[in-house]
């Protein structure tokens, strides 16, 4: 397949192979690195909304527990423009924070089978402070309304 540069938005009549949503740039298709231009701070206990989420990326430097509790699966959904088969990837940066972040699945989400029957890594919703507190969390619509939820990172 040949590689084609383009300056501006492009559009396809017939659809794109794979999906790619939110606010990034980088080297999308190979193995390069990605950036988010868009990021959203969450400092306390909150539920996200679809456009916080939608930004792929939330910091937070809170001094206390914070739970952060994503939208629901509707929500979400409609940020998203997501249709069954939609991933989409949530990165959640606590470096800067001085506690412990836990994520909080809402109404139309659920967690993945992994996440259930491990829930030490693929099911573990909390995120360390300090130099260890990333994580990488996977959304998988099985409908528009509706996503699974898995630790990946």
């Amino acid at each position: 397949m040949a590689s084609t540069t383009f300056s501006g938005p492009v559009t396809s009549t017939n659809g794109f192979i794979g999906n790619i949503t939110g606010n990034v740039t980088g080297n999308v298709a190979g193995s390069g690195s990605i950036t988010h231009i868009t990021t959203t701070a969450i400092n306390a206990t909150a539920t996200a909304t679809a456009a916080e989420v939608a930004t792929g990326y939330i910091t937070s430097t809170s001094a206390a527990a914070t739970a952060i509790t994503l939208p629901t699966g509707t929500l979400l959904g409609a940020a998203l423009g997501a249709v069954k088969g939609t991933i989409f990837d949530l990165y959640i940066d606590n470096t800067g924070g001085a506690s412990t972040v836990t994520i909080v699945v809402a109404v139309n989400g659920i967690l993945s089978t992994a996440a259930a029957d491990t829930p030490g890594s693929f099911g573990d919703l909390t995120v360390a402070s300090g130099v260890t507190g990333l994580a990488r969390f996977t959304i998988m619509f099985s409908s528009a309304t509706a996503y699974v939820f898995t630790r990946t990172a």
